[in-house]
C-alpha cells in the first residue's frame, strides 16, 4: 500500500476505520470464496488486513518489529478445515472487529477524552462486522443474561468422555475425579487426560486431542458447533 500520513482528527480516523472495515466485510461476503481459498492451512500464518481504500489482503504480518500498525489476527488459515464455514469466518469477524477498534485507538493515541468517546460512538453506530457475518441485527441497551448461568446450562454429560458442550468440550471447569478419566488420551501426542488443560473432541472419530496439539484455544472452541478434527478432515470425513 502505498505510505500516506497517519490519520489524525476524530472524522480522518472513523474514515479511516470504515474503509478498512467495508474491504473485511467484502472478504467476509461478497468474496468469501475468493478469501477462503487463499486461506490455505498449508501455508505459512496469514492475516487478514483491511486498507484504507476498502480493499482487503490475505497475506503474511509486518516483519518489522514492533510493526507499524497493530496486527490483525495471525494464522487465521489453521483453524479453516477443523471448522464448520461459518463458524471458522464467525471467528474471524470477531477478530476482525477487534483488530478495527485497536487501530483506529492506536490513530487515537493523541485525542483527548471527549474526542475518544466520539469516535467510539461514531464506529458503535456501525454493525459490527460479526453482526453483519452472522446475520444478527444489533441491539440498544437489551439486558444481558449471564454468560456463564448460560455456558454451564448448555453444557451435559456425555458416556465416553468426561464433559461436552454444543462443540464437545472437555476444559477446566470439570470438577470430578481425573481417575474417572485417567484412560482419555491426546487422539494426537497420547498424553493423559488432566482436567488443568484444556480438551476437545472430535464430533466424526470421538477422539480426545488437547486444544495446544490440534491449535484450537477456549476462546476459539465458543464459536465451534461441531469440530472435526486433523485426521479427519484430511479423510474428508463428514
Amino acid at each position: 500500500m502505498p505510505s500516506t500520513s497517519p490519520p489524525r482528527s476524530v472524522e480522518e480516523i472513523f474514515k479511516d476505520y470504515a474503509a478498512r472495515r467495508s474491504g473485511i466485510v467484502r472478504a467476509l461476503t461478497n468474496d468469501v470464496d475468493e478469501f477462503y481459498a487463499l486461506c490455505d492451512p498449508e501455508k505459512e500464518n496469514l492475516c487478514l488486513y483491511g486498507h484504507p481504500d476498502e480493499t482487503w489482503e490475505v497475506t503474511l504480518p509486518a516483519e518489522e518489529v514492533p510493526p507499524e500498525l497493530p496486527e490483525p489476527a495471525l494464522g487465521i488459515n489453521f483453524a479453516r478445515d477443523g471448522m464448520k464455514r461459518q463458524d471458522w469466518l464467525s471467528l474471524i469477524a470477531v477478530h476482525s472487529d477487534s483488530w478495527l477498534l485497536s487501530v483506529s485507538f492506536y490513530f487515537g493515541a493523541r485525542l483527548n477524552r471527549n474526542e475518544r468517546k466520539r469516535l467510539f460512538g461514531l464506529t458503535n453506530d456501525l454493525p459490527t462486522i460479526f453482526e453483519v457475518v452472522t446475520g444478527r441485527m444489533p441491539t440498544k441497551d437489551k439486558p444481558s443474561m449471564d454468560s456463564g448461568s448460560k455456558s454451564r446450562n448448555n453444557a451435559k454429560r456425555s458416556t465416553d468422555g468426561p464433559m461436552r458442550t454444543n462443540s464437545t468440550l472437555l476444559n477446566e471447569n470439570y470438577v470430578e475425579d481425573e481417575d474417572e478419566h485417567s484412560e482419555t488420551l491426546c487422539g494426537s501426542c497420547g498424553g493423559n487426560y488432566s482436567a488443568n488443560e484444556f480438551w476437545i473432541g472430535c464430533d466424526i472419530c470421538e477422539r480426545w486431542y488437547h486444544g495446544k496439539c490440534v491449535k484450537i484455544t477456549p476462546s476459539k472452541a465458543e464459536y465451534i458447533q461441531h469440530y472435526k478434527c486433523p485426521s479427519c478432515s484430511k479423510k474428508g470425513r463428514q
